[in-house]
């Protein structure tokens, strides 16, 4: 066994299994993006440093993070050996067609988009293609993908949806029967997916990723209709929740939050109203629509107090070894001074823990 290894697992071994500090279980609620292709990099050995002591919940795979995948594999393996008693969310999106972070550059069997799929492929036979491909996710040591895409494809000139083809249709009843096929593959593989983009990025007329979104005029309640029949039927892994900001949900006295940190979508709408169980996980909250309006504090402080569970960061607007130590001293901090605020991390740490007990060995 190398020496690293022996070391994290060591560390791992002579911990509880649970988290028993506040600061383990703000760790939880923290995913974040890494530097480094090669289990022998110091950054990566320092990420599941991070992951053995309990302080980081999961790490967030982009293409630069792949460089071969017999390297991500031995990623995966060590993020996984240094804590198996909870094991980490390592993630990444890999939908197909032009959102995949394992390509055919690295000799992974890349697949169509969402719309080419529905196209081309029943429910069933899309579930089959998905089950390859799930397969050979999990066999990499991933233990989430974020995916389905649950937006519909209302608005043909959607610059981040419709543009690559992300939505397996316009209805509601063909998006939640292929989103099903794509849960089910995943799931048969051992794998937690996530529906996005919360509440429905299809209609939306600019791109989160370069700022604000307002969709206040293109937004209409179908948009949550694929969530509505998923939960109805049993869906309870992860919902993302998209920078979209809507007049009627941004917060009391004509306040300007998006989703991703509005209370009245996570809490009213996502679980109020449709009564989602899972746990709820940001979208990369260094996107454009976030990052050129608030700042780190206020980003952590007021997404935990919307409802979320977990904080997604690319960690890419400023790369940092630090940023996920930076993320835990805020939702501390918070914590020690704000019994409510607690009280909110304690129970995203319970719903955290419940959805990991699922994650395939």
């Amino acid at each position: 066994m190398r020496p690293v290894l022996a070391a994290l697992l060591a560390l791992c071994l002579a911990a509880p299994a649970g988290a028993q500090t506040l600061e383990q279980m703000a760790g939880q609620m923290i995913i974040v993006g890494f530097q480094g292709d090669d289990a022998s990099d110091k950054s990566v050995k320092a990420v599941a440093a991070e992951i053995a002591a309990g302080e980081l919940g999961g790490v967030m795979y982009l293409k630069p993070n792949v460089k071969s995948l017999k390297a991500a594999k031995a990623m995966n393996e060590l993020f996984r050996s240094a804590s198996p008693g909870l094991p980490p969310f390592i993630t990444l999106d890999q939908e197909g067609g032009a959102v995949e972070r394992l390509t055919k550059a690295v000799g992974f069997e890349e697949i169509p988009n969402a719309a080419a799929v529905a196209a081309g492929n029943s429910p069933a036979e899309a579930e089959a293609l998905y089950a390859d491909m799930a397969r050979k996710i999990a066999d990499l040591g991933f233990s989430v993908n974020f995916g389905p895409v649950a937006d519909l494809a209302v608005n043909p000139d959607n610059q981040v949806i419709a543009k690559y083809g992300r939505a397996y249709g316009k209805s509601a009843e063909t998006v939640a029967a292929y989103d099903e096929a794509f849960v089910a593959a995943h799931h048969q593989a051992g794998l937690i997916t996530s529906l996005k983009h919360f509440p429905g990025h299809g209609s939306s007329t600019a791109d989160s990723h370069d700022g604000f979104v307002d969709i206040s005029r293109s937004w209409s309640e179908t948009e949550l209709e694929p969530y509505r029949i998923l939960f109805a039927d049993g869906y309870a892994d992860m919902v993302m929740v998209g920078h979209l900001y809507h007049k009627d949900y941004a917060g009391a006295g004509g306040g300007k939050l998006p989703a991703s940190l509005s209370p009245e979508w996570i809490e009213g709408v996502l679980r109020g109203q449709l009564g989602f169980k899972g746990v709820v996980v940001s979208d990369d909250l260094e996107m454009g629509a976030i990052r050129k309006i608030y700042d780190l504090h206020d980003t952590v402080v007021q997404a935990v107090n919307a409802g979320t569970d977990v904080l997604l960061f690319s960690n890419t607007a400023a790369p940092s070894g630090g940023l996920a130590a930076k993320v835990r001293g805020i939702l501390v901090a918070e914590a020690e001074s704000n019994p409510a605020f607690r009280a909110r991390i304690e129970a995203s740490y319970a719903r955290i823990v419940a959805l990991k007990a699922r994650i395939g060995g």
